[in-house]
């Protein structure tokens, strides 16, 4: 029998037909509030997606202005990847870091068929394996992590995936440019896994869930709230909080846009 306490999802997302992603009926009515109880707000979301991967996404309300996909890789404005920004990603990999074909070079010869999944590259920027955890090898993705490091990559390993990231390539210095370009005073940010680190860290406020890799690390710092709700529950209590500190900070000193930054749902 259905659960009539289960929230009412509204689906976000169908690939290959099937339906993928979701945001709970309450958090759909929360997301489209946001501009008018905090107008001066501006919603960007920031995901390690590709471009392809993000534009599956319908969110309620109007198309954002700006959007981070590709982990900071891309910076899209009114949903087209921004020429100037690509031009500077370019210039830091390739000042500070090796390049991609080495990284996967090194994957082709250490990573084992026997749990190897997929192997796959996001955008030409970076790499991630799809693994079959149980098999992996203790040890594997430590060794590979400092085998990066002296070469400007980072490495985490998030469920079944092992992202191999270039350092330069982060969510927070896509949106310290979106803040630059739109004169906004205060970020907060919300994000649940190794690769929002960064974001949150810059942020002036942030929360993580309950759920994901930062809770099930830990992970803290004294500007970020770790949230006790789970799943659905979290995004809506992220959203809530995105309203209130935004409208709070709008009543307190009209000025430029506030600037909430939150990864985009997945399945």
């Amino acid at each position: 029998m259905p659960d009539e306490q289960a929230p009412r999802l509204l689906c976000v997302e169908i690939y290959q037909g099937k339906p993928l992603s979701y945001l709970t009926e309450t958090a759909a009515g929360l997301l489209e509030s946001l501009s008018s109880e905090a107008p001066r707000t501006l919603f960007v979301p920031t995901t390690t997606r590709t471009r392809e991967q993000y534009h599956r996404i319908h969110l309620p309300g109007p198309a954002a202005r700006f959007a981070i996909c590709a982990n900071g890789g891309h910076l899209l404005v009114d949903g087209v990847s921004d020429l100037d920004w690509q031009d500077e990603v370019a210039r830091r990999l390739a000042d500070e870091c090796a390049p991609l074909g080495e990284i996967r070079d090194r994957l082709a010869r250490t990573a084992d068929p026997s749990w190897l999944l997929k192997d796959r590259v996001a955008e030409d920027l970076f790499a991630y394996l799809v693994v079959e955890r149980t098999l992996l090898p203790d040890g594997w993705v430590k060794e590979l992590a400092e085998w990066a490091a002296p070469h400007g990559w980072t490495v985490s390993l998030q469920g079944r995936k092992i992202y191999v990231v270039p350092g330069p390539l982060t969510k927070s210095a896509a949106v310290r440019e979106v803040a630059r370009r739109t004169g906004a005073t205060l970020t907060l940010a919300a994000g649940d896994s190794l690769l929002d680190a960064d974001l949150l860290l810059a942020a002036d406020r942030g929360w993580r869930p309950g759920h994901g890799e930062l809770a099930d690390a830990g992970w803290d710092a004294p500007h970020i709230t770790a949230l006790p709700q789970n799943g659905v529950a979290a995004g809506e209590e992220i959203l809530r909080r995105f309203i209130r500190e935004s409208a709070a900070a709008d009543r307190a000193a009209p000025a430029p846009p506030r600037l909430p930054a939150s990864p985009s749902p997945s399945a």
